[in-house]
C-alpha cells in the first residue's frame, strides 16, 4: 500500500493547513453533510497539490476567474483505500496537470468541491469501482468452519493464515422484518419511513428524524472521531479483526475504521458488572462486554455505554440504558452471521433485533485507514 506519511510530505503542508482553515475534517461521511447537491459547478484547473490521505484524498487546483485571478479550490475524493482498489494512485495525475471536476459545492460557501466526474487528458479518473471492497473476497469456494483443537470455532483466520471480515450485508440498524430504502451510510431515501426502522419513542423518533433532516452532520464521528462503537463497527466497509486469546479469556475486535478503535470481550465467566478501579462508575464508548459460547455461537452481553456516540450508521439514538445481546455464528471459511438484540428502554417501546453478515478477505491485514490522517 502506498505509504501515505511519505505522500503527505511531499504534498507539503500548505494545501492541508487550506483545508483545515476552511472545514472541520470528516471522516467518511454522506456527501450531503457537506455539499449541496442542488449546487453543481464545472472548474478547469491546474493540480497545485495532492494529498493522498484518509479520511478522504483531496486534489487542489488553482482556477482562473474572469478577471484571471487564480483561486485555489480543494476537490474532495473517496479514501484512498477505495481508489486504490479502483486502480488509482498518486501517479495518475500529476502537478502541474489541467483536470476538468464536475461536482456539487461546499455547503458553507468554501472552495471545496466533492469529484463527482474528474477529467484528465480526455478520460475519467477518480471514480470508484462498483462493489468495490468485494474485489477482495476469495473466488473460491468457501472451505469448512475453521475450528480450535477443540472443535470451537475460530472467529478469525484458520492456522497459520491471515485475514479479515468486511462487506457487511446491511450497513445500517433496521429491525428484522423491515425493509426500507437507504444508503451505504444509513441515510434513508424518504425521511417519512423514520417510524419504520425501529420501535422509537417519541422523542428518540424526533432525534432520529432530525439527524436524517440534515444529512447527519452532526454525527460525532464524522466530527470528532469518536469511536463507531455498538452494531456500527460491524456496518464498516473497511473491515475488522478477531484476535482471540484464548489463554487470557478475552477476544479483541479491531477496527480499520475510526481510529484503529479495539474493543474487548471477556469470556472468563465474570459477571456482567463494572470492575472496581475499571469501569465501575465509567461509562465507556464500547461499554463492558462479557460473553459465552452457545454451541457454535458466542453470544455477548453488552451494558454500561455512555451516550457520546451513534450506536449505527444513520444516526438510531440511545441513551445508557442501552443493552446489547449480540450473536456472532461463523456459518463456513467465509461468511459470519451477525445478529444483536438492542434493549434501550430509554429510546426504545419494546426490545427489537436487526441481523446481516459479513464477508471474509483471505491473505490480507485490515487496511490502514485513520480517521484524521491528513492533519500537517
Amino acid at each position: 500500500m502506498i505509504n501515505r506519511v511519505d505522500i503527505a510530505r511531499r504534498s507539503g503542508s500548505a494545501a492541508i493547513i487550506l483545508l483545515l482553515t476552511v472545514t472541520p475534517v470528516l471522516a467518511h461521511h454522506p456527501i450531503q453533510a457537506k455539499f449541496d447537491e442542488s449546487r453543481s459547478l464545472t472548474l478547469t484547473g491546474t493540480i497545485t497539490e495532492i494529498d493522498w490521505s484518509n479520511p478522504h484524498a483531496h486534489i487542489f487546483i488553482n482556477v482562473a476567474g474572469a478577471d484571471l485571478t487564480l483561486a485555489n479550490w480543494a476537490i474532495e475524493l473517496e479514501s484512498t483505500i477505495e481508489l486504490e482498489l479502483s486502480g488509482f494512485s498518486t501517479e495518475t495525475v500529476s502537478i502541474g496537470d489541467i483536470i476538468t471536476v464536475e461536482g456539487p459545492v461546499a455547503i458553507n460557501g468554501s472552495r471545496q468541491i466533492w469529484g463527482e466526474t474528474v477529467m484528465a487528458a480526455g478520460k475519467p479518473v477518480f471514480a470508484i469501482a462498483e462493489n468495490v471492497f468485494a474485489t477482495l473476497l476469495a473466488s473460491s469456494p468457501a472451505g469448512p468452519l475453521p475450528r480450535w483443537p477443540d472443535n470451537q470455532p475460530r472467529l478469525g483466520p484458520p492456522v497459520g493464515a491471515t485475514g479479515y471480515w468486511t462487506l457487511p450485508s446491511a450497513t445500517s440498524l433496521v429491525e428484522v422484518g423491515v425493509t426500507v430504502p437507504m444508503d451505504q451510510h444509513g441515510q434513508l431515501g424518504n425521511l417519512a419511513d423514520a417510524a419504520k426502522v425501529a420501535p422509537f419513542q417519541a422523542w428518540a423518533l424526533d432525534v432520529y428524524k432530525l439527524r436524517q433532516g440534515n444529512h447527519q452532520k452532526d454525527d460525532p464521528s464524522f466530527l470528532y472521531c469518536i469511536p463507531p462503537a455498538g452494531p456500527r463497527i460491524f456496518q464498516n466497509s473497511f473491515g475488522l479483526q478477531f484476535v482471540e486469546q484464548r489463554e487470557r479469556e478475552r477476544i479483541f475486535i479491531l477496527a480499520a475504521g475510526g481510529n484503529g478503535n479495539w474493543r474487548q470481550i471477556h469470556t472468563d465467566g465474570r459477571d456482567q458488572v463494572g470492575q472496581v478501579s475499571g469501569d465501575d462508575n465509567n461509562p465507556l464508548f464500547f461499554g463492558r462486554s462479557v460473553a459465552k459460547w452457545e454451541g457454535d455461537t458466542l453470544v455477548v452481553d453488552s451494558k454500561g455505554f455512555n451516550e457520546g456516540f451513534w450506536f449505527s450508521n444513520g444516526g438510531l439514538p440511545h441513551t445508557s440504558q442501552l443493552h446489547l445481546v449480540e450473536r456472532f455464528t461463523r456459518l463456513d471459511l467465509n461468511t459470519l452471521n451477525y445478529a444483536v438484540t438492542v434493549d434501550d428502554p430509554g429510546a426504545y417501546t419494546r426490545e427489537w433485533t436487526s441481523s446481516w453478515t459479513l464477508q471474509w478477505v483471505p491473505g490480507l491485514e485490515l487496511p490502514e485507514y485513520y480517521c484524521q490522517d491528513n492533519r500537517p
